[in-house]
């Protein structure tokens, strides 16, 4: 009896011992599967590109997940079907029948707390450090369980077609963009990036979207030079004028013959050595550049550093100027506005007590969002005058309410055809 005993303590303990080997690898096989899911995919290609030899496994895994995930789950249901039969079968020896419901309860116990629930926590805390530290023997997982993933991948495929869904073609749900753009968002929203720098990096990922239509300076605010003028009043408009760079016109504004830059300006007086009558702006004024308004940022910007050039004239598609564009407002469309000391000094918008906001007509959508994180549409218009005037669906008078998209627009000022003044209270 006494030999039996021995036998079967030492079964036991040899059994548990098992078990408890088998608990830890499932407790591995959980946490690497959560640590390589999450791990930062920017991080790991900036090792891999210093030469981190355990970042280029982890780069290797996580291009397959397929593959890995498959190999990761067979090799845990393994541990897991084993560690349970084990038990099992040691606590019906033990308890007889109603082992089965004792193995059942203490498994589930062990496996939830020990070999789920722990390990993932571990690694959602530390994607990255686990990762890098597991890749090389779950690489050996993955090589070992290759031929029996690739059957079971099959099967899984087959399947899914039965029921009209085939995975073998899919791609990414989501693009670049639009994964950095979420990110962004939810960096921004968990305090992880201060208003300035979500705006700034939204705004980078919105130049291939926004035209030079919605950044441009409109024809009715540019400052232009009439060729038939004297010297002496061109050379003071330049003087006047805050801008550097001034579109000629002759006989009408549609007729932009060339472009006049102040240094050339002060050049040419210099080379007169003072003498007005010798000035002669078309000796001086640079050929116009213009470009489609359908014209992206991106583009535009990347057209601004290929021609080494800042400014820009825009026209419809029968040519008709609409406005200017400059290399400055495609920065401001980033970084925000860029003021010196020359600028005017315009209150556009301003806050009033009451909590509502006066603006004037011509102040775009997308800063009025940028600056009260609203959520204005500018799809239709890129003035809030322009999205008044499209909800309206006339040119409202003075004291004039409406209510959209959550937002109350009362009309405050207007000048002929034109809205000026608008005053704006969000209702929701």
């Amino acid at each position: 009896m006494e030999d039996a005993a021995t036998v079967f303590d030492t079964v036991f303990w040899i059994t548990a011992g098992i078990i408890f080997v088998l608990l830890l690898l499932s407790g591995f096989f959980s946490g690497s599967e959560t640590a390589l899911t999450a791990a930062s995919k920017a991080r790991i290609h900036q090792l891999m590109r210093g030469g981190d030899k355990r970042a280029t496994r982890v780069a290797k895994l996580i291009d397959d997940k397929e593959k890995l995930i498959g190999a990761i789950l067979l090799g845990n249901n393994l541990v897991n079907i084993l560690a349970s039969a084990l038990a099992t079968s040691l606590l019906i020896k033990i308890a007889g029948e109603e082992g089965v419901v004792y193995a059942t309860l203490v498994m589930t116990l062990l496996v939830l707390i020990f070999a789920e629930v722990l390990p993932k926590s571990y690694a959602i805390a530390n994607p990255d450090k686990m990762a890098l530290s597991v890749a090389w023997f779950i690489n050996i997982i993955v090589t070992v369980f290759s031929p029996i993933v690739a059957m079971v991948r099959q099967i899984v495929r087959l399947t899914l077609k039965l029921f009209g869904a085939d995975i073998s073609e899919m791609g990414h749900a989501l693009s670049a963009q639009d994964e950095l753009r979420g990110a962004i968002d939810l960096h921004g929203q968990e305090g992880g990036l201060v208003k300035e720098d979500k705006h700034m990096l939204g705004s980078i990922l919105d130049l291939e979207d926004v035209t030079i239509e919605d950044v441009m300076v409109h024809r009715s605010s540019m400052q232009t030079i009439d060729l038939a003028e004297k010297s002496q009043d061109i050379i003071s408009a330049v003087v006047r004028s805050p801008y550097t760079r001034l579109p000629v016109y002759e006989g009408s504004v549609e007729n932009i013959v060339g472009v006049l830059h102040a240094k050339d300006v002060l050049r040419a007086i210099r080379r007169s050595n003072g003498q007005m009558h010798r000035f002669n702006a078309k000796r001086i004024m640079t050929k116009p550049w213009f470009v489609p308004e359908t014209t992206t940022l991106k583009e535009q910007l990347n057209a601004f550093l290929e021609r080494k050039a800042h400014f820009a004239l825009v026209v419809d598609e029968y040519g008709d100027i609409q406005g200017l564009v400059t290399l400055e407002d495609i920065l401001e469309e980033i970084v925000g506005d860029i003021a010196d000391e020359h600028d005017f000094e315009v209150a556009g918008v301003r806050t009033l007590a009451d909590g509502t906001v006066q603006s004037e007509g011509t102040v775009s959508i997308r800063d009025l969002n940028r600056m009260f994180d609203w959520d204005l549409s500018d799809e239709d218009a890129t003035t809030i005058a322009g999205l008044v005037i499209h909800y309206a669906e006339a040119i409202p008078i003075v004291g004039k309410q409406y209510k959209f998209d959550g937002f109350q627009f009362e009309i405050t000022a207007r000048s002929r055809n034109q809205i000026t003044g608008v005053r704006i209270k969000k209702t929701r």
